[in-house]
């Protein structure tokens, strides 16, 4: 199935990389190694995203499972969506953290999102039927994490942009960079074109809201980047977020996704202390000490924590 072949060639292409390496707490040896989950001796497994952020969100879930008295094995940087996802189904990982509306979009693809999914609740009651078998969501928090379209203040000036439809008569003018997985994306290329009727002069594939992708908007290497709404470069560089008129990229409320057999009693009140703590506002300013100050993940989700009261 072109599902199965693309996830893998890009697990063999992490593997070549490297990219599959697990840094960070608790987490030793290859992400996707051989031990499985981690619910039948005891214990969670809870993975992360390829980007900093869901490193940190994976910190704050461990570490309250850690104070709850669960064992916890932290394995960061796994890769896009479309690895993680299988290390999860596939039992390695027991938890992740989500984005309901980006989580929502991949698994209804090729099919759009239905027009009538738009808040927290509708995503969230449509994510409940197509959710891999065995596992849920928890409680959402109020936190989101948005694509983004964003440009620097000189190309938004130069072409008058204040929104995504406002790219419609210059795309053709423009270099977007993204993700590679953005190539296919419901909420990517695809939809660039089948909503807003954008075509770019040129796709480049780059990272997820990472280093490539800002290094190359800053230094003019493209006009368009896919930057994450959270990102402290947004504000850093005063760069111009292009607002989403026709809403293509739905809510994005951060929750956890946990195979149904390690959501105990114990394991749910913690995550959902958790999310009851998450806000837009705060995940933004301790996602900056990790991108901007270079501070440890687990040191800023151990003080997230404490600081919110989710631990003692």
């Amino acid at each position: 199935m072109p599902r199965v072949t693309a996830v893998g060639i890009a697990v063999l292409g992490l593997l070549a990389s490297g990219g599959l390496g697990a840094c960070g707490s608790g987490g030793g040896g290859d992400p996707l190694g051989s031990g499985g989950g981690g619910t039948d001796a005891g214990s969670i497994t809870v993975g992360s995203a390829n980007f900093p952020e869901n490193e940190l969100l994976m910190q704050m879930y461990g570490q309250a499972l850690e104070d709850a008295g669960v064992e916890v094995e932290y394995r960061p940087n796994i890769g896009a969506r479309e690895v993680y996802l299988q290390a999860f189904e596939e039992g390695s990982i027991d938890l992740l953290p989500e984005y309901n509306g980006a989580l929502l979009a991949y698994l209804v693809a090729p099919e759009p999102v239905p027009e009538d999914v738009r808040t927290s609740d509708q995503v969230d009651a449509a994510l409940a039927d197509v959710l891999p078998e065995g596992s849920e969501t928890l409680e959402r928090s109020t936190a989101e994490d948005k694509d983004t379209l964003t440009v620097t203040r000189e190309t938004a000036e130069e072409y008058d942009l204040e929104s995504m439809a406002d790219l419609e008569p210059v795309a053709d003018q423009l270099v977007l960079g993204a993700s590679p997985e953005y190539e296919n994306r419901t909420e990517g290329v695809p939809g660039l074109r089948d909503v807003y009727g954008l075509e770019f002069e040129e796709y480049k594939p780059l990272d997820s809201s990472g280093p490539l992708v800002k290094q190359s908007l800053e230094a003019g290497d493209i006009d368009v980047a896919s930057v994450f709404s959270t990102d402290s470069s947004i504000v850093e560089n005063d760069w111009v977020v292009l607002d989403d008129p026709e809403n293509l990229f739905a809510v994005q409320n951060i929750l956890p996704l946990i195979r149904s057999d390690a959501a105990t009693p114990e394991v749910t009140e913690a995550l959902d202390a958790v999310s009851a703590a998450l806000t837009t506002e705060n995940l933004t300013a301790y996602l900056a000490r990790v991108q901007l100050d270079r501070e440890d993940p687990a040191v800023v989700a151990e003080d997230f924590l404490s600081s919110e009261g989710v631990t003692d």
